[in-house]
């Protein structure tokens, strides 16, 4: 596979330190480590207006789409909740991170009014709208109920 730099994420090993190059389409399963093999904490999915399609509408897993904007609080709080989800829900939910601000075609589109929104998406359409902070257990007790 030719990979570049628009289709691999960088991941650091937390246990050994090591860089490691993931291929995008590997993310949603369980990378490991080049080096120790130790499982490697994947980000959340940075979603713009050029790979939404993609990387959402398209996802062979269920998203978590996480609408956000850097000057809201409440988001900022909701941050360590996602990047947790994201790491704990490899394999099974893709977790993603769409900010409000710099794709506001999508927020359009999907009638944002109010942030942090949390959208469940499968199979490219929306199933369930989760609006303001929510603590992780809600999140993932949601999940378990709509997937």
């Amino acid at each position: 596979m030719n990979n570049t730099v628009t289709d691999t994420q960088l991941l650091e090993c937390k246990d050994c330190g090591a860089v490691n190059r993931i291929a995008l389409e590997f993310l949603d399963k369980k990378p490991v480590c080049g080096r120790c093999k130790a499982t490697l904490t994947t980000p959340p999915w940075i979603i713009t207006e050029a790979n939404f399609t993609s990387a959402v509408e398209q996802s062979p897993l269920p998203v978590l789409l996480d609408l956000w904007a850097p000057w809201c609080g409440p988001c900022r709080l909701m941050a360590p909740v996602i990047d947790q989800l994201a790491t704990e829900l490899v394999g099974q939910v893709r977790v993603a991170k769409l900010n409000t601000d710099e794709s506001q075609g999508i927020a359009q589109r999907f009638r944002i009014q109010g942030i942090p929104t949390l959208l469940i998406i499968r199979n490219g359409r929306e199933i369930e709208r989760m609006v303001g902070a929510y603590p992780k257990a809600a999140i993932l007790q949601k999940l378990r109920e709509v997937l």
